[in-house]
């Protein structure tokens, strides 16, 4: 994507300049009902991915950690939990009503020290080189407009052997749950969106979004490119979402 004047928007074509206002009217739009978004995309199995994503990564007390896209809080919760009192997470979002959610959600559940909540784009990170122990992103790579340029920013503020993992909607792998799960995305889910959260065009567009996110492969040698290494992946509930992991030289 670098190097183009334009970019998609799910299925369209628009100008890079205008996709990242685009996107922050659709997370204004589902901010408030984003654990309800999360369920319908995922079927409900997206806090179980979250679980499974966290318990891959080797967090230890005393680790400073960033959550990029993380306005939610969902990872940086469960991170919290590993972190067992020492330790910081920066949650960085470039979404203010996502912040908001996130904020008011953990602090409801007592979650408060040792985070820290930050406004801005991920391809423009404002934190020093090597200055975290791991970085995550869960369900917000795809949204991102330059996504190599994001990627190579989680690399550079993590410190040398720092650990990225990127939970993500992914290409089904499963041949049977393919058809199922196009019937389900592109014909039953953005109705839900228009009766549940009374907004069709911001489902129609994180579907789209997902079919034209990289597929496993090609998104692990995006991120072998962006400067890690050792990069796996991990596919769940058949390729529906997936786990990737590397590690900076």
């Amino acid at each position: 994507m670098t190097g183009s004047s334009t970019t998609h928007f799910g299925f369209s074509e628009i100008p890079l300049t205008e996709k990242v206002e685009k996107v922050r009217k659709v997370f204004d739009s589902v901010a408030k009902n984003y654990d309800l978004m999360n369920d319908l995309m995922s079927m409900g199995v997206h806090r179980l991915w979250k679980q499974f994503a966290i318990r891959r990564m080797r967090i230890r007390p005393g680790d400073r950690l960033l959550d990029v896209a993380g306005g939610t809080g969902d990872l940086a919760r469960l991170m919290h939990k590993q972190l067992d009192g020492r330790g910081d997470i920066v949650i960085y979002d470039i979404n203010a009503a996502m912040l908001e959610q996130g904020r008011v959600r953990l602090a409801d559940e007592g979650v408060v020290s040792g985070i820290q909540w930050v406004q801005g784009n991920a391809e423009n990170l404002p934190f020093p080189d090597n200055s975290f122990h791991a970085a995550t992103i869960g369900f917000g790579i795809r949204n991102v407009t330059q996504i190599d340029a994001a990627l190579r920013e989680m690399v550079r503020v993590l410190r040398p052997g720092g650990q990225f993992m990127c939970l993500e909607f992914s290409q089904v792998a499963l041949p049977f749950l393919r058809p199922i799960y196009e019937t389900y995305s592109f014909k039953v889910l953005p109705e839900i969106g228009h009766w549940v959260a009374k907004d069709r065009d911001a489902y129609q567009y994180l579907v789209e979004s997902i079919r034209r996110f990289p597929n496993q492969e090609t998104f692990q040698s995006m991120l072998e490119e962006a400067g890690l290494y050792r990069v796996h992946y991990h596919n769940l509930t058949g390729g529906v979402a997936a786990v990737h992991i590397g590690y900076k030289v």
